[in-house]
């Protein structure tokens, strides 16, 4: 079957779907949707039809990105815009089954938007959405929106039109058109994509291979789960298209296995694409033939590496190895290989597809195109978006975001995972990009951004993610074996209260050698966390340091808890809810906490009734109050 006629067969099966006249019903089913529920979301919409007799097509659906108003829940009557509903609860997907479906009513008030088609009174349309208005979807175009099951969905939206452009030129053409694109790796340095394809296609030697990188490990970070879940054929076209390229005839998908529906979508797509013959020996006819084997991983953070990564597939421990040589040079099994994550070969596909001159219109003369990011924390609108390269970062976390949780005030923004930096409020009118970022001491890395408010600890921030890539080290090279240790070891004294004015020249140094002695970026990149925050937030060191005093509250030793003699009602209620009996005081006495015994476990404060706010925290200060339980005031009884 040729690539016109796959097309048409797909389109005729979609448009025999759209002739049965029944209405749509769409949920999103991805990792997202059902953490928060869908799949109850389902059952009640499949009871509710069954129970009133309606006839409706139910399909899932990846991640639209919205990941904050996940259940997401879909209605299209036939010739009616396709309405999106958030926060859908069973019994709401029940109730617009009975009421829309069932008759007239579409709930405006329960409505997220309008997807597609014309307006509805009352519903706003996506793209006026201020969350949606600066995004440009590229490489998710099609997540959310089409079953990630179907290879029909796809083809019917221009799916493996890239390839099919590809197999008509000649290799070097590709490569050029990737190179014109000013595609850059999406994964972590950024590098030339296009000149990374034409290292590994000059390497002698007639077997070569290609790689997705699916090894997302960055805590906070869900960008490729999301695209092998919503659109996994987009990435595997795109392996198609540098596998004849670069020349090679089998790939690797290495996806860590803690992903499972993104494994189950990626294998049922691989099945398709070989009934089709879009896969194997002689694709749809031609001399070009490309295997795809997926190989899982056990969630080593250090395999995100590259000579890590085909350590693990060829059976070794995932451990990084001295460069050069470099994997086009010589990398799986000894031969050249290429190696590119799960955006990028997304946005290869969507390079051929179009142009190379219109994926450059986006984004910046040195950032050129879109990239996702998983914007997390402590802000309204958290999920995965897709932004032009160069967008102030002010506009991702106040216009995308909606601003901040509870309107607190905005301190910190982290960016690249574990080895990026955690950059102030100076940097919000700052473009994102690769030399921006890299300028602020930061990485895009493969798109985390976790935001922070004042309520975050910098210093206990540096101290979680450097242990989070201590605990992930592999241990070959002493600089970032022994150095991460000693640089953790040094944080914990500081948040423990323990610190002494040395240790910050000494975190300083450690710092210094790990970046410049270590064997892979793991090492490399894994003082970024220090080095931002000793910059930018050094008066929040010398407050743990010099004062003993955490100015976020949150580092438990540099803690207090106290009863407010003047507003303690002795209600009884902290001292039954202490869960180590620190709590003294009897019925209308004014209660002591024993600061021996405390935990600073903070049930006390969560337990005081709202209207007293008699507990308070503190940290460095000493609130005067009794030794012992004394009576409370005459007349505050009464209140």
């Amino acid at each position: 079957m040729k690539f016109e006629e796959m097309r048409k067969a797909a389109l005729a099966e979609i448009e025999a779907g759209e002739k049965r006249g029944v209405p749509k019903i769409i949920i999103g089913m991805a990792t997202c949707g059902l953490a928060a529920g869908a799949d109850a979301v389902l059952d009640a919409v499949h009871k509710e039809l069954s129970a009133l007799s309606i006839e409706a097509d139910v399909m899932q659906v990846g991640c639209f990105g919205a990941c904050y108003a996940e259940p997401l829940m879909d209605i299209v009557k036939p010739g009616r815009p396709r309405i999106s509903y958030r926060n859908v609860a069973p019994e709401t997907a029940a109730l617009l089954v009975r009421d829309y479906l069932g008759g007239d009513n579409h709930h405006a008030e329960l409505a997220m938007g309008v997807v597609a088609g014309g307006p509805i009174p009352g519903v706003p349309q996506f793209a006026d959405l201020p969350t949606l208005k600066p995004q440009v979807r590229i490489i998710l175009r099609r997540c959310g929106l089409v079953d990630p099951e179907s290879i029909s969905h796809y083809l019917s939206m221009d799916g493996y039109s890239g390839l099919e452009r590809a197999l008509s030129m000649k290799p070097e053409e590709v490569i050029e058109q990737i190179r014109k694109s000013g595609l850059r790796g999406r994964g972590g340095a950024g590098f030339p994509t296009g000149t990374k394809w034409e290292f590994c296609r000059m390497s002698p030697g007639k077997e070569k291979y290609i790689i997705c990188n699916a090894d997302e490990g960055d805590p906070g970070a869900f960008m490729n789960r999301s695209l092998l879940e919503g659109d996994p054929h987009s990435v595997l076209e795109g392996m198609l298209i540098g596998a004849w390229a670069i020349g090679a005839s089998h790939g690797y998908i290495y996806c860590r296995a803690e992903y499972p529906l993104a494994l189950e979508r990626l294998d049922r797509a691989l099945k398709q694409m070989e009934k089709r013959g879009l896969l194997g020996d002689g694709i749809l006819g031609t001399g070009f033939g490309f295997h795809i084997t997926i190989k899982e991983g056990a969630g080593a953070f250090v395999c995100g590496e590259e000579t890590s990564l085909m350590a693990s597939i060829e059976g070794k421990r995932g451990m990084p190895r001295s460069r050069p040589p470099f994997p086009a040079q010589s990398g799986l099994w000894g031969k050249p290989t290429n190696i590119n994550n799960v955006e990028t070969w997304g946005c290869v596909s969507a390079i051929m597809q179009k142009s190379p001159e219109w994926y450059a219109g986006f984004g910046t003369e040195k950032s050129r195109g879109t990239k996702t990011f998983s914007l997390v924390g402590k802000v309204k609108n958290s999920g995965l978006i897709e932004v032009p390269l160069g967008i102030p970062m002010r506009r991702i976390i106040y216009e995308i975001g909606d601003g901040i949780l509870d309107d607190k005030p905005f301190k910190a923004v982290q960016t690249g995972g574990p080895s990026g930096g955690c950059l102030p409020a100076s940097f919000l009118d700052s473009p994102v990009d690769y030399e921006s970022l890299a300028a602020a001491g930061s990485i895009i890395g493969s798109g985390g951004m976790i935001v922070m408010d004042e309520a975050t600890c910098i210093v206990d921030t540096a101290r979680y993610f450097l242990d989070f890539v201590q605990k992930e080290s592999c241990g070959k090279c002493p600089p970032c074996r022994v150095g991460t240790r000693q640089m953790l070891g040094i944080l914990e004294r500081i948040t423990r209260g323990r610190g002494v004015p040395e240790d910050v020249p000494k975190l300083q140094k450690l710092a210094e050698t790990v970046r410049d002695g270590s064997l892979c970026a793991l090492g490399g990149t894994a003082p970024n966390p220090v080095f931002t925050t000793l910059k930018y937030f050094r008066d929040e060191y010398l407050a743990h340091i010099e004062k003993k005093r955490c100015p976020a509250l949150v580092c438990k030793d540099l803690l207090a808890f106290y009863v407010l003699p003047d507003r303690c009602r002795g209600c009884q209620t902290c001292r039954k809810a202490c869960p180590v009996d620190a709590i003294a005081g009897g019925k209308k006495m004014v209660h002591v906490i024993d600061q021996a015994k405390c935990t600073k476990c903070g049930t006390c404060l969560s337990a005081c009734p709202p209207r007293y706010k008699a507990i308070v925290k503190v940290s460095g200060e000493k609130v005067e109050v009794p030794e012992s339980p004394v009576p409370v005031t005459a007349g505050k009884d009464k209140e």
